[in-house]
């Protein structure tokens, strides 16, 4: 079957998609509790879309199509809200964070979906390996064309996307020294990583003609790419970020993307080149590793730079786009965090404070109910 034509849509229109954590609240394990979430959830209208994942210790959110700041952040307080009083019924906590501090692979169960079991039977122990937890952003583009040169032009800046969103610290019960350590989970499946580097649509669907008569794939579903293009919506689809603990922090990553976009789409930067890629991974490692600390290679000139810094400069020529785009909030919430520390730090200060995994899911579930309080970031 040939890929798919690509779908247009209306430029920068925003998705989120969020895999959330189901956990016990007396044991703050996880469990498999998305059977019970989807058919209470099912009982009335949703304000947007929830379906299962690999796992039925997982739950997957998703937005309507959204232009603005303020409306994307209100309806994912809206979908949290509901979420919480469900599993409030069920004594279930909902939570976010790229991976659970202790969970055991092992102990996880498929979800029952054709899909996840033809991955499970393909990927045996990797699929329940696949309890972790990230954050998808789908902006619209006008062509095939225009979502494929935002995906290489994007290249350069994913590691701002993974030290702003990391919140996966600790793997079974250990703390791994990564600030997102649920990247190094993806990056053992051989689809993963980076696209290849085709400018046009055309040129992509004889790759994966290609890919497909070697009986390798049947969809895009099945490359697991840090950035790929989602033909049937219309969109690309970022995939490298953890679940962030709040839907605030959510919705301020989606937003500084969409304005980025905004600003690759006015072509003013050098094109995107093969050449990009060859600092890619050891960007990619240095921002799971070392989070906002971490130190890049800057593709064009290579000249090292601070990852934070690279991000407060980003931050100033994003500018007018936030302000045209209606997301200054967003970009504002951004430059606090580059000053006052992500997710990750959190969890080891909740880990520190509690003298245990088990209080750093529970400062968890409590940041992820309520609307978070800034100045405690």
């Amino acid at each position: 079957m040939p890929l798919a034509a690509f779908s247009t849509s209306a430029p920068l229109t925003l998705g989120v998609e969020l895999e959330l954590q189901l956990v016990g609240r007396t044991d703050f394990d996880l469990m498999a509790a998305s059977p019970d979430m989807l058919e209470l959830l099912g009982r009335a209208p949703f304000p947007g879309t929830v379906t299962p994942e690999i796992t039925e210790s997982m739950i997957e959110i998703s937005t309507a199509v959204q232009t603005e700041h303020t409306p994307l952040l209100a309806q994912l307080r809206e979908i949290r809200d509901v979420l919480v009083r469900a599993g409030d019924r069920l004594n279930v906590g909902v939570c976010g964070g790229g991976t659970h501090p202790f969970q055991m692979w092992a102990d996880r169960r498929i979800f029952r979906k054709p899909r996840f079991q033809e991955v499970s039977a393909l990927y045996g122990y990797l699929s329940k390996q696949f309890t972790v937890f990230g954050q998808h952003v789908h902006v619209g583009c006008a062509s095939g064309d225009d979502a494929l040169f935002l995906l290489h032009s994007l290249s350069r800046y994913v590691p701002h996307f993974i030290a702003l969103s990391a919140s996966s610290p600790f793997v079974q019960g250990n703390d791994t020294l990564f600030n997102s350590a649920r990247l190094n989970s993806v990056f053992a499946f051989p689809l993963s990583g980076r696209a290849p580097f085709v400018l046009r649509w055309d040129d992509l669907g004889s790759y994966f003609s290609k890919m497909e008569r070697t009986g390798v794939v049947k969809s895009m579903k099945d490359f697991y790419w840090d950035i790929r293009p989602k033909p049937e919506y219309g969109t690309l689809e970022l995939r490298v970020c953890d679940t962030p603990l709040t839907v605030e922090r959510a919705a301020a990553i989606a937003c500084y993307f969409q304005a980025l976009c905004r600003h690759l789409l006015e072509r003013r930067e050098p094109p995107p080149s093969e050449d990009d890629y060859l600092v890619y991974n050891y960007n990619r490692f240095q921002a799971c590793r070392f989070g906002l600390d971490g130190t890049i290679v800057l593709p064009q000139s290579y000249e090292p730079m601070l990852l934070r810094e690279d991000i407060l400069a980003t931050l100033r020529r994003l500018e007018p786009h936030a302000e045209a785009l209606g997301c200054s909030a967003a970009l504002d919430h951004v430059y606090r965090e580059t000053h006052t520390g992500g997710d990750a730090s959190f969890l080891r200060r909740a880990h520190a404070a509690t003298g245990g995994v088990e209080g750093m899911v529970d400062a968890a579930l409590r940041r992820f109910r309520s609307d978070a309080d800034e100045d405690s970031m």
